[in-house]
């Protein structure tokens, strides 16, 4: 059993930063594949990045590549998701999720284990 705890969420100003982070529990972390995806109201859950265990990353939408990056410590069991240059269009939850297999994926249904969110909100 892997547990995730997201932080770092809130409220920030368009143009303005954050840095989420991914707590895990469990032995294995460093096996597993992680991921990052958002889901703002009304929409779909979608893909934003994902890095495998060696540190591989692997970004979704065009709108976050380079902009977002995402980072792992498995020494601290954390993952992590920089965020830059913020949009509104970037308010969603964002959700930390595991995969049992070392290799990303962008297909939510192959991550095992989720967070309960933290909810990002960039003001114009």
């Amino acid at each position: 059993q892997v547990q995730l705890v997201e932080s770092g969420g809130g409220l920030v100003q368009a143009g303005g930063s954050l840095r989420l982070s991914c707590a895990a529990s469990g032995r294995t972390f460093s096996n597993y594949a992680m991921g990052w995806f958002r889901q703002a109201p009304g929409k779909e859950r979608e893909f934003v990045a994902a890095i495998s265990w060696s540190g591989t990353s692997t970004y979704g939408p065009n709108s976050v590549k380079g902009r977002f990056t995402i980072s792992r410590d498995n020494a601290k069991n954390t993952v992590y998701l920089q965020m830059n240059s913020l949009k509104p269009e970037d308010t969603a939850v964002y959700y930390c999720a595991a995969r049992t297999f070392m290799s990303p994926s962008r297909l939510k249904s192959e991550y095992r284990y989720w967070g309960q969110g933290t909810q990002v909100t960039v003001s114009s």
